[in-house]
């Protein structure tokens, strides 16, 4: 029996549906299937998705009976895998053909290298895109190397580790640790720009977009343990561009009154043009202000807790 080139490992919670159009889509790879292998592993997941997983033989299945989070069912898969390669996207995401061979091709160009693809929202699913949406839009290499396109050589990854599991279920920030963790360690990374995946674009509602706000505190231990990270802060500082407006508008507080009036005031201008970008009027600026006030506050609780300047 030939052994496979690549290990495509997901993990999987809850998401029969988009975890079913995956496999499709990798059932459909140009690279020959005896030449790679699909290790999914189920975060305590509910039945729906055992039946998918049921439904594909080629895949291998792995089941946590609790959730354990994405980092340590990540770690699950590539223990399992047998192929020198490991490549990573999640259950909401959707490979085109050629991705395989491309991470593929750039691997074997850039030998130890880890391997970033292009990952951009859903054609499909544009219209689904909004104020209350999330997606993942990623046309550039790194600073955070999410998991949704990434490839590594399995060796690395065991002299690595794996994935950091003290970030638990409901945290984000694993994988772009883990990257960093490589990179100081001497690794390359690169941009294989043929490997594209489109993203769901998942409509969130309040009480979600509101739950994504707040998980970002957990990520900010990243910023802690690797300094050269910072990169993707806004003026090496603020967590974003929305950050730095907020805690500029807070700050003019203090200010004389028409300092004040120029500060919140273009800041609320910029709040409208977001609005109007993903579909809203000026109605919607009150839920941005409150959006970015708990992310504001989840973060600089995370830089409390982890000791690192970031706001």
């Amino acid at each position: 029996m030939t052994e496979p080139l690549v290990s495509v490992v997901v993990a999987t919670r809850d998401r029969p549906r988009s975890l079913g159009r995956l496999l499709r889509s990798l059932a459909g790879q140009t690279l020959g299937p005896d030449r790679f292998e699909v290790i999914v592993v189920d975060d305590g997941s509910s039945p729906e998705t055992a039946a998918v997983l049921a439904a594909d033989v080629r895949t291998a299945a792995v089941r946590h009976p609790r959730a354990l989070g994405p980092a340590a069912a990540r770690n699950t898969g590539w223990r399992r895998a047998g192929a020198p390669l490991v490549a990573f996207t999640d259950d909401d995401c959707t490979p085109h053909p050629g991705w395989l061979e491309a991470l593929l091709a750039a691997s074997t160009a850039h030998p130890g290298a880890v391997v970033q693809g292009i990952t951009r929202p859903d054609p499909a699913e544009l219209d689904r895109r909004g104020l209350l949406s999330h997606t993942v839009s990623i046309e550039g290499l790194g600073p955070q190397y999410q998991t949704c396109n990434i490839a590594y050589p399995r060796s690395l990854l065991a002299d690595l580790g794996g994935f950091d599991e003290r970030f638990g279920p409901g945290s984000a920030g694993e994988d772009t640790d883990l990257a960093w963790r490589a990179i100081e360690s001497g690794r390359s990374t690169v941009l294989a720009s043929e490997a594209v995946v489109d993203h769901a674009v998942e409509s969130t509602g309040v009480i979600g977009s509101l739950r994504l706000a707040v998980r970002w505190g957990t990520a900010v231990r990243v910023l802690g343990e690797h300094p050269a990270a910072r990169v993707m802060l806004h003026r090496g500082l603020f967590w974003n561009v929305w950050h730095y407006l907020m805690w500029r508008s807070l700050l003019a507080l203090l200010a004389p009154a028409w300092l004040q009036r120029i500060v919140v005031t273009r800041h609320l201008a910029q709040l409208r043009r977001r609005a109007a970008e993903r579909g809203a009027g000026s109605a919607a600026v009150p839920f941005l202000l409150v959006r970015d006030a708990l992310e504001c506050a989840a973060v600089a609780g995370g830089a409390v807790r982890h000791r690192v300047w970031v706001l």
